[in-house]
């Protein structure tokens, strides 16, 4: 009854291990590699394959997703005799699964150690202030030489990324302080330039405030003179009609007799201030009366009318 038993299940789990040796399924994103009697015979892509039992056999697994791989730190001398320790990552695609499984033994430990080698030898022909300016530049350079060694491997080196850069403690304290001295550099020469715009706009406001001034009096001047010359027209304007009034009022009846009394006013008025002012007084004879007075004036008056 032990031996019924056995028989059906040997059956079944060589039929289990017949069925797992024909039938693949091959995962997205992913290729298995197929030998047949220890031969490559194809390379299988995602999806349900049927192989021959025991004959043919997956050898290598691959995926064809992108793939990283740490670049351990190293010691690098720059082109002026520095040494500095950098570290990085590569970035590596498989695009032939076939050339990956049979161009070379360890493909991430290849990658890596080329990329090593390769970041030395463009370190060195770079100086360590551009190492640090042109990381770009050196990544590229480091990503076209494994490109090319890669070729043969199946495989496509897509970037590799500087992760840090490591300088000695002396030359660290050196840059230090030559950055410290030139940040206090333009500092000064801030402050100076902004001291001399300073004092360029002050100049600049009393020239502005100079002219402004001289212009205001220079306008001043102008508006006192012709408001003078304006007065002195007016004055001389109101004199002369003035006169001809006087004039015309004389030629009217019984205008020279006004004119005559208002003479006699003003010589007995001025002479009574002569006379409050001083006790002595010099006058001409014909002046002694105030009738010869008028008269000499009324002569005077005629003798002007006459020119």
């Amino acid at each position: 009854m032990d031996t019924e038993l056995l028989i059906p299940l040997a059956l079944g789990v060589l039929l289990i291990v017949t069925l797992t040796q024909i039938v693949k399924i091959v995962p997205q994103r992913s290729a298995f590699v197929i030998e047949r009697l220890g031969k490559y015979t194809k390379t299988l892509e995602a999806g349900l394959h049927i192989l021959l039992p025991f004959i043919d056999r997956v050898a290598y697994k691959h995926s064809l997703k992108e793939l990283a791989s740490d670049v351990p730190e190293q010691a690098c001398i720059t082109k002026d005799n520095i040494t500095v320790t950098i570290d990085g990552v590569l970035y590596l695609q498989i695009i032939n699964p076939k050339d990956a499984s049979y161009g070379i033994e360890n493909l991430r430990y290849a990658a890596t150690q080329l990329a090593q080698t390769t970041l030395r030898s463009v370190i060195g022909k770079t100086d360590l202030d551009k190492t640090f300016e042109e990381r770009e530049s050196i990544n590229t350079k480091v990503v076209e030489a494994l490109d090319q060694a890669a070729a043969n491997w199946g495989v496509k080196v897509l970037r590799y990324e500087i992760a840090d850069i490591k300088l000695p403690p002396s030359i660290s304290d050196a840059m230090e302080k030559q950055m410290r001295a030139e940040r206090e550099r333009r500092a000064v020469v801030a402050k100076s330039e902004g001291d001399r715009e300073a004092m360029i706009n002050v100049s600049e406001g009393q020239k502005q405030e100079t002219i402004n001034l001289s212009k205001a009096e220079q306008e001043r001047q102008i508006n006192v003179a012709t408001g003078r010359a304006e007065e002195i027209t007016l004055v001389a304007t109101a004199t002369a009609k003035g006169i001809e009034a006087v004039a015309a009022a004389i030629e009217k009846a019984g205008g020279k007799e006004a004119v005559s009394l208002r003479i006699a006013e003003q010589y007995v008025a001025e002479f009574g201030k002569l006379a409050k002012e001083s006790t002595t007084l010099i006058l001409p004879a014909e002046l002694a009366n105030i009738g010869s007075a008028v008269a000499a004036f009324s002569k005077i008056l005629e003798s002007g009318k006459a020119q």
